[in-house]
């Protein structure tokens, strides 16, 4: 999946409660939606969406699904931050640059 859908999935704060309730390992719908301010099927949805982004993977056990995150679909959005922190550094080296010629002078 392109990273353009997991910045859309995650702009929703609800879908980025689940995904750090998830950063400790897989669960199931139940322990996901326990505490939240939304229903059970609501989770289900934005579980959909997040899944859909490629930002998490779904396993079958039994007569319920766990959902952990997707390991690839956070290396594709880590790698496209990472280029705005190479463009940011790149940035702020030239800035630096040009101050130390001027004050060189």
């Amino acid at each position: 999946m392109a990273y353009e859908d997991a910045i859309t999935a995650l702009a929703d704060p609800t879908r980025r409660l689940i995904i750090d309730r998830l950063r400790r390992g897989a669960l199931p719908v139940a322990a996901i939606a326990r505490d939240m301010d939304v229903s059970r099927p609501a989770v289900s949805q934005h579980l959909r969406v997040l899944s859909d982004a490629g930002l998490l993977t779904v396993t079958p056990s039994g007569n319920r699904r766990l959902y952990a995150i997707a390991p690839d679909g956070v290396d594709n959005l880590r790698r496209y931050l990472d280029t705005l922190w190479d463009d940011a550094l790149t940035a702020f080296a030239r800035a630096a640059e040009e101050k130390a010629k001027g004050n060189a002078k």
